[in-house]
């Protein structure tokens, strides 16, 4: 499993894919964070913290982690080459887990230059230090989490089809509905006494309360479920194709 690992993570790196993957994300952050006047925008908050940052990078990554996720499968099957990593004495779930893994890799190595962000305004902080280093903290690991959920929607995605663009559609929709879907519709729709389980049921929700500052083992348990249930179905999705 680490040679093929090693092996999709090269692919990234040798390619222009992870590259433009990596500068499109960090450019959009810094032209919404520094640039642009608006929202998002860290000098006009008023404000030391990186909660501006927090709120815009989901809304980029449920976009691109669509996009470096639908050729995993779907080209495989596309091309072929499927069949020869099926012949390779390697299981289903160590094939699906070096692609899962690798694209993990991918979102860290974005998330990584982002820290300055955070040595910016612990330095612009008046006084300095003020920006709550807690808060921070499990923010990222929430946005790790976050992506790795999008990772795996994006991976099952291309597990059932053969088209890339589709399975870019497919993740798509289902990681916007997912973060920002279910909030809209707890928040907006009338069902009632539903309407917080629904918003329960959002990544959102979750997300918003690792934001705050403290983790609490229910939105952690939340994404390792939604991560599992994704590789759970493309696992079965490969294996029905083995047969």
């Amino acid at each position: 499993m680490r040679a093929l690992l090693l092996k999709e993570i090269q692919s990234f790196l040798s390619s222009i894919i992870g590259y433009i993957f990596i500068l499109i994300f960090l450019i959009t952050c810094w032209l919404f964070l520094w640039i642009v006047s608006d929202y998002f925008n860290l000098l006009e908050g008023g404000v030391a913290d990186l909660i501006p940052f927090f709120n815009l990078a989901p809304l980029i990554l449920l976009i691109l982690i669509p996009a470096i996720t639908m050729r995993s499968f779907a080209e495989e099957k596309r091309s072929g080459t499927i069949e020869l990593l099926y012949t390779r004495p390697i299981s289903d779930f160590k094939i699906l887990m070096a692609k899962y893994l690798a694209g993990i890799f991918l979102v860290i190595l974005a998330l990584l230059p982002t820290l300055i962000y955070y040595y910016v305004m612990h330095y612009l902080g008046d006084p300095i230090g003020v920006i709550d280093d807690g808060a921070a903290i499990t923010s990222y690991l929430g946005l790790v989490l976050l992506g790795a959920s999008f990772v795996a929607i994006g991976i099952f995605c291309s597990t059932i089809t053969t088209n890339q663009i589709v399975a870019f559609i497919i993740a798509m929709f289902i990681c916007w509905f997912l973060f920002s879907g279910l909030s809209m519709l707890g928040s907006f729709a009338n069902f009632a006494g539903f309407d917080s389980v629904i918003k329960y049921a959002g990544m959102d929700y979750h997300y918003d309360s690792i934001k705050k500052g403290v983790l609490v083992f229910s939105d952690i348990f939340y994404f390792l479920s939604i991560i599992f249930l994704f590789l759970f179905a493309s696992h079965t999705v490969l294996t029905a194709l083995r047969k």
